[in-house]
């Protein structure tokens, strides 16, 4: 169990009025206790408290937890979890639950009246888990370098004929030569037209002179997730290619310098967003500016005009990535990660965003 970081969940719980958690989301297990396992349709779950020891609940199918102070309560396949969770938690308090609790687990506990009130507290966790201390802010610049090389090797790859489908299906492979375990995400391979698909998956399409090219990719590297966006253009592209290429660009741009500790997401957001509006293109910006990052590729706390309530802080780790998507035609993004740090950002990706033509 990382005790410091059980202390500062606890403190948040504690400022929303809770005293005990049952916590389901398998990242934030991992993020707490080390354990990891995908439980598919069975049990996993973690209770915290401020007055009693973590416990841990998992399945005998699963590899036995060690190197946890957590207690452990294995569950076979013939035993319901409800018992055993409502034995650890105090029926006459609130409950707070995270948003990995399905309606199946939650449900039989109401039923059975193990908590005084069940309130949902995912922020307890997530907020911790948003802010990146030095030991997780180095994995997340290793990541972010990991995949500017992938990005180098993935312009060698481009040429006409080049298929979609084939180039992702060699990506993950060339992660792990590069000591990652992985893609972070599926990657989005875009010739042509399907740039113009912000989420894209890759298909046959076969590269054209002319096309647009955009790679959408992520590793995983010692547990943490990496994420960058670059588009190119195989041959000479035209005046109105260069001029989305540079209003995205500069919307990159300003996004990024907008960002310090205070400031809020909404308004990063709308530095960026303002430069794709202005030159007329904003109906095709079809997505929020960013996302966090960390453990998992998507976390909580989205860079985007809605989330007015939340605020930079150093030590956060997400996504800048403004694009334009003129359907049937061509599409253009470029995204890089970004640390907050006390009086700025650091960029964690070094691959170029200068318009290139392969």
């Amino acid at each position: 169990m990382n005790e410091q970081r059980l202390n500062r969940v606890l403190q948040r719980l504690e400022s929303m009025g809770l005293e005990q958690m049952l916590i389901c989301d398998p990242m934030s297990i991992k993020y707490l206790c080390g354990y990891y396992v995908e439980p598919m349709e069975r049990f996993l779950g973690l209770t915290i408290s401020t007055n009693a020891e973590p416990t841990l609940f998992v399945n005998q199918l699963f590899p036995a937890p060690e190197q946890t102070t957590a207690q452990t309560v294995i569950l076979s396949d013939n035993d319901s979890p409800i018992p055993a969770l409502a034995d650890a938690i105090n029926a006459h308090k609130a409950l707070g639950v995270d948003k990995g609790l399905e309606a199946r687990w939650l449900v039989p506990l109401i039923e059975a009246q193990a908590a005084q009130a069940f309130r949902l507290s995912s922020d307890a966790v997530d907020g911790v888990r948003r802010i990146k201390d030095k030991d997780e802010q180095e994995l997340m610049r290793a990541a972010s370098r990991t995949n500017d090389k992938a990005m180098a090797w993935l312009k060698e790859q481009t040429h006409v004929s080049a298929v979609e489908r084939e180039i992702a299906a060699a990506l993950e492979g060339h992660y792990r030569e590069l000591g990652a375990e992985g893609n972070s995400f599926t990657p989005i391979v875009s010739f042509g037209a399907t740039a113009a698909d912000p989420h894209h998956e890759p298909d046959g399409t076969v590269a054209q002179t002319g096309d647009v090219i955009l790679f959408d990719v992520g590793c995983i590297q010692d547990g943490y997730c990496s994420d960058m966006t670059r588009t190119f253009f195989l041959g000479e592209p035209s005046e109105r290619d260069r001029k989305v290429y540079d209003i995205v660009r500069r919307a990159h741009a300003a996004g990024e310098s907008a960002v310090k500790p205070g400031v809020a997401l909404s308004e990063i957001d709308r530095a960026a967003r303002s430069v794709i509006e202005e030159a007329g293109y904003g109906q095709y910006f079809t997505h929020r500016l960013g996302h966090q990052i960390g453990t998992s590729v998507h976390e909580v706390g989205d860079v985007s005009e809605v989330n007015i309530e939340m605020f930079a802080e150093s030590g956060m780790c997400f996504s800048i990535e403004p694009g334009i998507y003129l359907p049937g035609e061509m599409g253009v993004r470029i995204e890089d990660l970004v640390l907050v740090t006390e009086d700025g950002c650091e960029v964690l990706n070094e691959f170029p965003t200068e318009l290139q033509v392969l």
